[in-house]
């Protein structure tokens, strides 16, 4: 990432805590393999807190991976493009690329990771011989390191040099928005604009406070 883009008008929102509580409270309301699933990832959380990061980036990335479905969002929303909650992703237990992105950031989060060193970015992907839009997760040792991807597509975790098959298009988090990925700047329009992408973010985030992430 290259360079600040645009900074979010997010001063409302306080530094990620999980409220643990409130997430069993909530998941509560859900079918019983999803409150599964929801107990699954406080366990993990717990678990892994005091683990090295990168045992931690690992451990994340498989859970979603493995405990959330790969589908688009007309098929689980009825929608061409909503973005779920934690507990909303899991509850159906399918999600998109989105979806499984901003699991990840959250659960990283409640293990402490700062919020500066982890960012949404989407994508150009290379898959199955086309090119779609895309977004993972990215976490940074510092600023200016190379980042390494958390990602559905290739489950390993592997750093942004080694991914040729993605183009960084624009990043953010709940700070900030930046143009471009870790190679550098790139076409905005490839994923949309991402100034309507925030008004969606703003709304993920708001229904993620309320379930206690």
């Amino acid at each position: 990432m290259r360079f600040l883009l645009l900074a979010l008008c997010l001063s409302a929102i306080p530094a990620w805590a999980w409220d643990a509580a409130r997430i069993q409270q909530q998941a509560a309301t859900l079918p019983t393999a999803a409150q599964l699933k929801a107990r699954a990832l406080l366990q993990l959380v717990a678990q892994q807190r005091e683990a090295a990061v990168e045992r931690q980036l690992a451990a994340v990335n498989d859970f979603f991976n493995a405990q959330v479905a790969w589908r688009d969002d007309r098929e689980v929303w009825g929608q061409v493009d909503y973005w779920a909650s934690p507990l909303e992703m899991l509850a159906k237990g399918a999600g998109d690329c989105e979806d499984l992105a901003m699991g990840k950031y959250f659960a990283l989060l409640g293990l402490g990771l700062p919020e500066a060193s982890l960012r949404l970015v989407y994508v150009r992907a290379q898959y199955q011989g086309r090119v779609q839009a895309h977004m993972v997760l990215a976490w940074y040792a510092q600023p200016d390191a190379q980042p390494l991807i958390l990602d559905n597509l290739d489950p390993a975790l592997r750093r942004a040099s080694e991914r040729s098959d993605l183009a960084p298009v624009f990043s953010f988090n709940a700070q900030g928005l930046w143009q471009g990925g870790s190679a550098g700047g790139g076409a905005m329009q490839a994923a949309g604009n991402p100034l309507t992408r925030l008004t969606i973010w703003r709304d993920a985030l708001a229904r993620a406070r309320a379930e206690g992430f």
